[in-house]
């Protein structure tokens, strides 16, 4: 028996640093992902797709994207189980409770609303742990585990749970963490015999046992310095004819999205050429975010050609912008940087104390000189390149 784990869809998600035309198409990414796990639940031979919770981004959404996401579902085209997690909990505003859910909902979808056991057909069961607020005040899965029976001979068992494990999580004491320790005594008595997790965006195995699995996210979602292994699903095999259910696991990847932080040390023209290369090399422009973390002292020109490489491939990449609280760039006039403009006068003299400036000026007086220096040269060259 074969079928597809996975979990945050989040769809409805937004991110902050995505403009213009490049959100809606990361949304149409994220649905697109969705409809697609029909094509390979279809090469795989699985029987069924479980989402281990936040389905959606949240409870508050627009009608469209209520309804896209429901039409993405129905083209997956085999059951799909559909977990509440701490983005869209079973509470008073719930997605799942909402009129247009109720009336558009595909025949396909099932929403595991309950803690409890959920047959999928005779010898296959779900064990469910929906979340019906944001900050439960237990262990979900310790909740739905404490009097369950062990599986009956010839049924397999699987839990689908949200949330951090203790293993993994920093907050150990929090009241909703689950603890690997129950998880794994419930797959040693035979109650269950795979935990499909959802709540962190990177595949990731939990424990020894390899019966417990975040599948991640099928598309990316944060930089890849916090997230280092999205966009893909879990294709889980149970030998249904070993009384052990011997499990396979194998992660494919679906997401198309990369979300890339860059940290490059520029200290001179050579460095910016580097970066510069090195942005062009990037494939997929259109479907890469990119956050640069830039650390350096650079010279007015040197600058005013960083900002060239910058501003060119803004326009290329769906996103690419200078991680401010990360970065930290000097700018420092060189000797000689300014005595070949072409000018005199009053003109030389307000051009040596800007230099003064911003080698030597206050933090924001020193910025705003850098910036007129760099004005300056772009304007110069212009006019000796006209010429």
């Amino acid at each position: 028996m074969r079928f597809v784990h996975t979990a945050d869809w989040q769809l409805g998600m937004t991110r902050h640093f995505l403009a213009g035309e490049a959100q809606p198409r990361y949304s149409a990414a994220r649905r697109d992902a969705v409809a697609g796990l029909g094509t390979l639940a279809a090469d795989v031979g699985a029987e069924f797709v479980v989402v281990a919770g936040d389905v959606f981004e949240h409870n508050q959404l627009a009608p469209q994207v209520i309804s896209q996401s429901l039409e993405a579902m129905r083209a997956i085209g085999i059951p799909v189980y559909l977990l509440p997690g701490n983005h869209d909990p079973l509470d008073a505003s719930s997605v799942y409770t909402s009129a247009l859910f109720t009336a558009e909902c595909p025949d396909n979808v099932m929403v595991l609303d309950r803690a409890a056991v959920h047959e999928v057909r005779p010898g296959l069961q779900l064990v469910a742990a929906p979340w019906r607020s944001k900050a439960p005040t237990t262990d979900l899965v310790a909740d739905v585990l404490g009097d369950l029976e062990d599986a009956p001979p010839g049924v397999t068992r699987v839990l689908v749970a949200h949330g951090g494990v203790d293993v993994l999580d920093p907050d150990r004491d929090k009241p909703s963490v689950i603890r690997l320790g129950c998880l794994e005594d419930a797959l040693a008595r035979g109650a269950l015999h795979y935990v499909a997790l959802g709540d962190k965006h990177s595949v990731t195995e939990v424990g020894g046992s390899g019966r417990v699995w975040y599948s991640g996210s099928p598309e990316v979602t944060n930089f890849d310095d916090v997230e280092s292994d999205p966009g893909h699903v879990l294709v889980v095999e149970l030998d249904e004819a070993d009384p052990q259910r011997r499990v396979t696991v194998d992660a494919q990847r679906v997401g198309r999205w990369r979300f890339v932080t860059l940290q490059r040390q520029v200290d001179n023209s050579r460095d910016v050429a580097d970066l510069d290369l090195n942005l062009d090399l990037l494939t997929d422009k259109d479907r890469t975010a990119v956050r640069l973390a830039l650390i350096g002292s650079l010279t007015v020109t040197d600058r005013a050609a960083l900002d060239a490489c910058l501003d060119k491939y803004s326009r290329l990449f769906a996103s690419l912008r200078l991680w401010e609280h990360r970065s930290d760039l000097a700018v420092i006039p060189a000797d000689g940087e300014f005595t070949d403009l072409g000018i005199g006068g009053f003109a030389t003299a307000a051009v040596e104390e800007l230099v003064e400036t911003a080698r030597n000026g206050a933090a924001e007086t020193a910025d705003d000189a850098q910036a007129a220096l760099a004005l300056l040269l772009r304007l110069t060259s212009h006019g000796r390149g006209a010429a």
